[in-house]
């Protein structure tokens, strides 16, 4: 069983691409035989967090991918790293703003992903999908999300692998960049297919945006 998740709304927006994204891709790994299931999470800190634990108590997941938007990125964000920290900019949907919080009190600094992020990457480029290895998801609800993702995996599901993408805007009329939901989708299913098919995930440099230029990759799109 997969667990795909995305974010409702906020900030004013009619629709958050994460939430669109993750239906694309549940419809792709499902026409590949998969069991899939995908949740909208509130923007809410705190009640997202405890919707995630429920969905996966409810399903026991082997895998768990959450996404969410960056609409100031250009790629789809590989998140490494998570931190024990909510800090907002803006409120939440609820009106919340915590201020240098933490997400579970004494928890850890930070978790790392159990994707094979080097892999997916690796996978994306070859894919033709604008991707990068991000080593920040933020202070924000994305982030109160994968900490607390990563902190339920760690202490009662270790045998479940989770981790975080952030997704670009979709396309805007006469303002360059953004990412269509189908190619969010795909991208999101190309992670999934690779988190299962890998083991042990790649090695290489993932500073740069770009894989090394010995690499076989298409054309970003």
């Amino acid at each position: 069983m997969i667990l795909l998740s995305g974010f409702e709304p906020f900030d004013g927006d009619a629709a958050n691409p994460s939430w669109g994204a993750v239906r694309v891709a549940r419809d792709i790994l499902r026409a590949e035989g998969l069991e899939v299931e995908a949740v909208e999470l509130p923007c809410v800190f705190g009640e997202s967090a405890q919707e995630l634990r429920q969905q996966i108590a409810r399903l026991q997941p082997d895998l768990v991918i959450c996404a969410g938007l960056a609409s100031g990125r250009e790629r789809l964000s590989l998140e490494r790293v998570a931190i024990n920290c909510d800090d907002a900019r803006i409120p939440d949907n609820a009106g919340k703003r915590p201020v240098d919080d933490e997400v579970v009190p004494g928890g850890p600094a930070a978790y790392f992903s159990t994707l094979p992020v080097k892999a997916a990457l690796r996978a994306l480029q070859i894919a033709g999908l604008r991707a990068e290895v991000s080593q920040t998801a933020g202070t924000y609800v994305c982030n109160h999300v994968f900490y607390a993702l990563m902190h339920h995996l760690a202490t009662e599901a270790p045998g479940t692998r989770g981790g975080f993408i952030h997704v670009p805007r979709e396309p805007q009329e006469g303002i360059p960049g953004g990412m269509s939901l189908q190619d969010m989708g795909e991208g999101i299913a190309v992670v999934v297919l690779t988190a299962l098919a890998t083991a042990q995930d790649l090695k290489f440099s993932a500073g740069a945006v770009l894989l090394p230029a010995s690499l076989p990759g298409a054309a970003p799109r």
